[in-house]
C-alpha cells in the first residue's frame, strides 16, 4: 500500500532546476534508499517529502489524498512524519529534555513521556544517560539520541539525510540496526538519502538513483546493483561516473 505519490514534480530556485520529473511512489512499511552524489537532490526531495518546502510544480500526494498546501493539511501531515538532518541539532540540556522536546510540543502527560522517553533511549543504547548533559556526548552517541528524539513519538515515516556519514564503523552498525528495529518492530516507513552504496545493500528493499536533480532509475537493491536498467545507474553504482 503506498504511503507516499509523487507526480511530475520539479523544484526551482530561481533559475536553478533542482528537481525535475520526479514520478514516485513509496510503500508503506519498506525502507526506500535515495541514492546519489552530493548536489544530487536528494535532501531537496526529503524536505518536499516532509512538507518543508513547496515544489514549484507537480503534486504531492500523501496517504491517498492530494496536499493542496493548506496549514492544517500540513500540520496533520508532518505530525506523522520525523526528519532527521546529518548533523543533529543538540540542546543545551540533558539527554532526557532533548529527547522529552517533541512530545512536550504534543501535549502528552509526565507519565507518557517517561515511558516513551525511556523507551527511545533503550532502543537507541544510550538508557542510563538520562540525565546526561547532551553536549558532553560523543558524535556517534548525539546522533543515536537524536534517532531517539526522531521516534519517540512513534512517527509512521522517518526520513533521514545522510544519517551515518560522519560516523564510525561501531555507531554506523548501531544506527543501521535501529533502523532495522523500529521497522521491523512499528512497520515505520523509511526514506533515507545516502551515497554509501554498502549501505543501501545492508539495509534498503528499494532504490532512487538520483542525478541532477532526475530520478533515473526506481528499482530493487537486487536489481539496482545486479541489473540496472539505465547506463547510468551501472555506472554510478560501479563508481565510474566522476562528478
Amino acid at each position: 500500500m503506498e504511503i507516499f505519490r509523487i507526480e511530475n514534480l520539479m523544484v526551482k530556485y530561481g533559475e536553478k532546476v533542482a528537481l525535475k520529473n520526479i514520478d514516485l511512489i513509496i510503500q508503506r512499511g519498506e525502507i526506500f534508499a535515495l541514492m546519489g552524489p552530493s548536489g544530487a537532490g536528494k535532501t531537496t526531495l526529503l524536505r518536499i517529502l516532509n512538507l518543508f518546502e513547496k515544489p514549484t510544480d507537480g503534486c504531492l500526494v500523501f496517504e491517498g489524498k492530494r496536499l493542496n498546501g493548506t496549514h492544517t493539511e500540513k500540520l496533520n501531515a508532518r505530525r506523522k512524519m520525523s526528519l532527521l538532518f546529518q548533523t543533529p541539532s543538540v540542546f543545551n540540556a540533558s539527554v532526557f529534555e532533548n529527547v522529552a522536546y517533541g512530545l512536550k510540543i504534543r501535549g502528552a502527560d509526565k507519565d507518557t513521556i517517561e515511558e516513551k522517553v525511556i523507551n527511545a533511549l533503550t532502543i537507541v543504547g544510550l538508557e542510563g544517560n538520562e540525565r546526561q548533559k547532551a553536549r558532553t556526548l560523543s558524535g556517534g552517541e548525539a546522533q543515536r539520541m537524536a534517532f531517539a528524539r526522531a521516534i519517540v513519538y512513534d512517527p509512521d515515516i522517518l526520513l533521514l539525510d545522510e544519517p551515518t556519514s560522519n560516523l564510525d564503523p561501531a555507531n554506523v552498525a548501531k544506527i543501521e540496526e535501529i533502523i532495522m528495529r523500529i521497522r521491523s518492530e512499528r512497520g515505520t516507513t523509511i526514506v533515507f538519502a545516502t551515497h554509501n552504496i554498502r549501505q543501501v545493500k545492508r539495509i534498503a528493499d528499494r532504490v532512487g538513483i538520483l542525478l541532477n536533480g532526475e530520478l533515473i532509475e526506481v528499482n530493487s537493491k537486487e536489481r539496482i546493483f545486479a541489473a540496472p536498467e539505465d547506463a547510468r545507474t551501472k555506472a554510478f553504482v560501479n563508481g565510474e561516473m566522476i562528478y
